[in-house]
């Protein structure tokens, strides 16, 4: 067993300020064990790896030449992390008091449980939903997307993506937690191997929960753990028209590699053009707001 309780692991891009009050946080509230911060910038131009190194030296800092997404960093981090367990966290984030020991004494009370994650909140208190999701089936993503789940979120029908059915301060079983804070025990990575790098920045969280589950491990939402999100301020941040491509190649990656072959192909080709239905409408919404700003902004 490592002599380290945990490894916290972090993919930093141009946000120095998020991930300053963020390493503060973690170092106001450290678990009780030995521990480790091992942050990877991607190549940050906001003077996040000077700040590093005359803040925090303590932090393992590691640079690369370019903005190369989530995933493939996290791997880069998670290939030197020396933990028992190891913590997949944002750096637009703030650790509340007793989260992070609260995480691991849950880890080390269900050896059954592979992989579980905090109660997300948003900076006005309220719940992050996607803190805790169901399997991404097509039913489930669908009514997600036609945002069946805000008009009846209460029903298992509708609310299976988000579980929104399910009391956001009980404890209980999911198919996947966010991976802007997700905690994995190092016998899942020895066994299942690192994050898919074909995921750019989106669903590797998803993809990783399934394989977790699928190598027989159990994934849990844990409330009395919690931190606050700012989103969208973190490790991956690309031109829109990218992020909005990169998230939808995202779920149909997910689909492709993990739930294609339990559907008809007749199902799984209506899936996929409904995707690119919705790409194509996600894209042509960000040309029309683009549009609209550079107007505003030409002189009269």
């Amino acid at each position: 067993m490592s002599a380290l309780s945990l490894s916290i692991c972090i993919v930093n891009y141009q946000a120095r300020k998020y991930l300053r009050n963020c390493l503060r946080s973690i170092l106001a509230n450290p678990p009780q064990g030995e521990f480790e911060i091992i942050v990877v910038d991607n190549h940050s131009r906001d003077g996040s790896v000077e700040m590093l190194q005359q803040e925090f030296p303590q932090v393992m800092a590691i640079e690369n030449p370019c903005n190369l997404g989530f995933t493939v960093p996290m791997n880069q981090a998670l290939r030197r992390a020396r933990g028992e367990y190891l913590l997949l966290l944002n750096p637009d984030t703030i650790v509340h008091p007793h989260a992070l020991d609260r995480l691991i004494e849950f880890m080390q009370s269900h050896p059954e449980v592979g992989i579980c994650g905090p109660k997300v909140l948003n900076t006005d208190g309220s719940l992050q939903a996607p803190c805790r999701r169901g399997e991404s089936r097509p039913w489930a993503v669908i009514t997600y997307f036609l945002g069946l789940h805000r008009l009846f979120p209460k029903s298992r029908l509708f609310g299976q993506y988000l579980m929104s059915y399910m009391d956001e301060d009980e404890t209980h079983e999911v198919g996947g937690v966010a991976g802007s804070c997700m905690l994995i025990r190092r016998q899942v990575v020895e066994q299942i191997g690192y994050l898919d790098e074909r995921f750019f920045a989106y669903q590797e969280d998803a993809d990783y929960c399934f394989q977790t589950r699928q190598a027989g491990w159990k994934v849990y939402y844990v409330p009395v753990a919690q931190i606050t999100h700012f989103g969208g301020k973190g490790g991956s941040q690309v031109e829109p028209y990218r992020s909005i491509f990169e998230w939808h190649r995202s779920y149909w990656l997910y689909y492709r590699k993990n739930l294609a072959g339990d559907y008809f192909f007749l199902l799984n080709w209506f899936y996929y053009l409904l995707m690119l239905l919705k790409l194509s409408v996600s894209l042509l919404i960000n040309l029309f707001r683009k549009e609209k700003r550079a107007g505003r902004q030409r002189p009269r």
